[in-house]
């Protein structure tokens, strides 16, 4: 989760509370993907991608809110929808999803091959490790989605448009 906001600062719903967490539903989906059926991964994506277009939808209102003249109010809403949902759907879904199925993936083709353990055990620590790795993951992930939005996206934006990330 982000730092606290500023003393007198205003809490960001989606980025300074518990709201935050779900993002993480589709890295949690994955954790348990050997043991849950495909529906229930599927349904923490769109739990998951629900975040991601409420956060887009709020960062624009609060881009339209902001008093200035009119000329450039569609170009800032725009900016700051479209920058918060790439950043959002690469930071919080692909990405952190990907990287935990591979993770998992990997943990039990090892498990399996390397000890005789019960396809319970095996299944349950699989998905132990991808639930432990997802804070690990957490931090590299959003500082690389900021370089590559940075060195891309980023620069097509008015200079003065630019939103703050994460």
């Amino acid at each position: 989760m982000s730092e606290p906001p500023p003393r007198g600062a205003e809490r960001d719903l989606f980025r300074d509370t518990w709201v935050r967490y779900l993002g993480y539903a589709n890295e949690v989906g994955e954790a348990f993907r050997s043991l849950v059926p495909a529906s229930v991964v599927w349904m923490s994506y769109g739990v998951s991608s629900s975040y991601v277009l409420a956060d887009a939808i709020d960062k624009g209102k609060k881009a339209r809110d902001v008093p200035s003249p009119e000329a450039g109010r569609s170009t800032r809403v725009t900016v700051a929808m479209v920058d918060t949902f790439v950043w959002q759907a690469l930071a919080s879904v692909a990405i952190p999803g990907f990287t935990i199925n591979r993770v998992c993936a990997a943990s039990l083709y090892i498990l399996d091959t390397a000890t005789r353990w019960p396809l319970a055990v095996r299944k349950w620590t699989t998905t132990a490790l991808g639930l432990l790795a997802i804070p690990i993951i957490i931090h590299p992930i959003d500082r690389s989605v900021d370089f590559l939005l940075d060195s891309s996206l980023r620069k097509l934006y008015p200079s003065v448009e630019k939103p703050s990330s994460s």
